[in-house]
């Protein structure tokens, strides 16, 4: 898979260690996740931190966007919320040894910093680019995701490279997507290759929400729209598009925590970036990401 990205030395070099020391593509025989009584059973709950808190509530509040499946989603049926970022988080709370609640708030709130201890922390697919490493601490990444130009089947588009300049992209605002198309993406560690040029760029409340537009396929609304291959691929089971040429790159998403929240987060922070790491290696992460995402392991530096 090519992606139009190069990585640079050393920002997450956990990653390509656990990735060597395992050399497999997919998890072994046998291993499993063993909890245990988890972190805050041997933590000092007067610590007077947010990690106490946490450990004396017994509970994190974690935001998520349900618009995003198979990351995110509202199962009508059960009432809960389902995918594999909720998974991730899951699993986080368990080995934290606490209950999780859910809080779903607008992604330009999310970004931008100072929550006022609303929640705890995010797991919503997160790029850490530079500008909201301003406002939030991030752990190390929990899996690397390739973004797609989606097109209607309909589409003569075949080379993204040079069939996608000047036209009417949809993204959803202010993501990443967005910057990539105007050129400002960046994220330290990481160069990309821009092969769009001069599109009209419509910006979306969700990427579901442009693609819906793409998929009216009356070529009025837009010619193409880039978002996550895991997005364009659950969409597609079920809607006239299709993901045209190979990813264009690449970005790693992170679990987020708000460097503005009234106590001092860096215990949790460092507690849950152990918990990341302890989830690549012993497999946890590829398993739920083989789980929602039909067999492909996106939790390794491609």
């Amino acid at each position: 898979m090519k992606l139009g990205f190069r990585r640079l030395a050393p920002l997450f070099v956990v990653l390509a260690l656990v990735a060597a020391a395992c050399g497999e593509d997919t998890p072994p025989a046998g291993n499993g996740n063993n909890a245990g009584e988890g972190v805050c059973a041997s933590y000092d709950k007067d610590a007077g931190d947010l990690l106490a808190k946490i450990c004396s509530d017994g509970e994190i509040t974690v935001s998520t966007d349900p618009a995003y499946p198979p990351q995110s989603e509202l199962n009508a049926e059960t009432g809960e919320y389902e995918g594999f970022d909720i998974d991730v988080a899951t699993e986080i709370a368990t080995r934290l040894g606490v209950d999780i609640a859910w809080e779903t708030p607008d992604w330009e709130v999310l970004t931008a910093g100072s929550w006022n201890d609303r929640w705890d922390m995010s797991v919503g697919s997160m790029t850490p680019i530079n500008e909201r490493q301003e406002v939030l601490n991030f752990t190390e990444p929990y899996s690397f995701v390739p973004a797609v130009v989606v097109v209607h089947e309909d589409s003569a588009v075949s080379d993204v490279t040079t069939d996608l300049d000047g036209k009417k992209i949809g993204v959803c605002a202010d993501c990443t997507y967005q910057f990539y198309l105007e050129k400002s993406l960046e994220i330290s560690g990481f160069e990309f290759d821009f092969v769009i040029d001069d599109p009209v760029i419509q910006g979306y409340d969700t990427d579901t929400t442009a693609l819906q537009d793409l998929a009216l396929g009356d070529g009025t609304r837009l010619d193409a729209v880039l978002t996550s291959v895991t997005t364009a691929k659950d969409f597609a089971k079920s809607n006239p598009v299709k993901i045209v040429g190979d990813p264009i790159y690449g970005e790693p998403l992170a679990i987020a925590f708000d460097k503005s929240s009234e106590l001092d987060g860096a215990t949790l922070l460092d507690a849950v970036d152990g918990i990341v790491a302890d989830m690549h290696a012993d497999w946890t992460l590829s398993e739920l990401s083989l789980q929602w995402y039909d067999g492909v392991d996106v939790t390794k530096v491609t």
